[in-house]
């Protein structure tokens, strides 16, 4: 993946113990929609088995980030030791946190994105984090279906935590709009949307914390990039750096060189 162009590749999400995820099949391609639906359910291997294969790799300049999140059989109301193990745990290996409450398929988690949980939450590790000898950036991942009210309580909370980020976005539970057959949605069920049809909400999105924020906030844009043009778009709505996922499947590894040589030659 480094090789392809990437300036920072983040990993995850891991849990502190591993897990086998959802019952496959799990992941759907939408051609019509140039999307994908996923329900992998935190699939991985644990922390430590994270830890040992980072040890063993030699990143370079390459920035790694951390994506943390808690065990499905973990509850809520212990889901932040969950986020402190993988915190601790892979402090000394990653470059920066996020924070990942936002993923639709595990149960209740999208629960902790409300003001009191995900404030003490990351109130938490960012005191963890501020303990150490050198802090890492810590930043969340929200979801595209808040509302411009919970955006706002977002915006808060990372004013009252001092957030080093944003990303927007995850995936969506709306199928609104989409080309693919009714009765073909129905057949897959229940996951995150990805893809194309998250782009509009997750610029707006953008532009909406940039706005209120007065540009001070940094925020990781992603949903639906295809293209240079997807990408500067992000850019300027007011992201600082971006991420693909889903544009990957249907656009191939030269969409990486599209992005760069776009972005690079709009800054020239």
């Amino acid at each position: 993946m480094s090789h392809l162009g990437f300036g920072f590749i983040e990993i995850g999400t891991v849990t502190p113990v591993g897990q086998s995820g959802n019952d496959k099949p799990r992941l759907f391609r939408l051609p019509d929609d140039h999307a994908l639906i996923n329900r992998m359910g935190f699939n991985n291997e644990g922390v430590e088995e994270l830890v040992a294969r980072l040890k063993d790799f030699e990143s370079g300049d390459l920035i790694i980030g951390g994506n943390i999140g808690k065990n499905k059989i973990t509850p809520n109301s212990e889901a932040t030791s969950d986020y402190v193990k993988c915190f601790e745990a892979l402090f000394n290996h990653v470059d920066y946190f996020v924070v990942n409450v936002s993923s639709p398929n595990t149960p209740g988690l999208r629960e902790l994105q409300e003001k009191k949980p995900l404030t003490d939450l990351l109130s938490t590790l960012q005191k963890l984090n501020n303990k150490k000898s050198k802090r890492k950036p810590l930043l969340l991942k929200i979801a595209p279906d808040l509302t411009n009210e919970q955006l706002d309580d977002i915006i808060d909370i990372a004013e009252e935590v001092a957030l080093d980020g944003l990303i927007a976005s995850n995936t969506t539970i709306d199928r609104t709009g989409l080309s693919t057959a009714n009765d073909r949605i129905h057949e897959i069920g229940n996951g995150g949307l990805s893809g194309a049809p998250v782009r509009n909400r997750s610029t707006e999105i953008i532009s909406y914390i940039n706005e209120k924020t007065n540009g001070k906030l940094p925020i990781i844009g992603v949903g639906g990039i295809e293209s240079g043009a997807d990408a500067l778009e992000k850019l300027e709505a007011g992201a600082s750096l971006v991420q693909v996922y889903s544009g990957l499947i249907y656009e191939g590894p030269g969409l990486i060189r599209d992005i760069n040589e776009t972005v690079l030659q709009h800054s020239t």
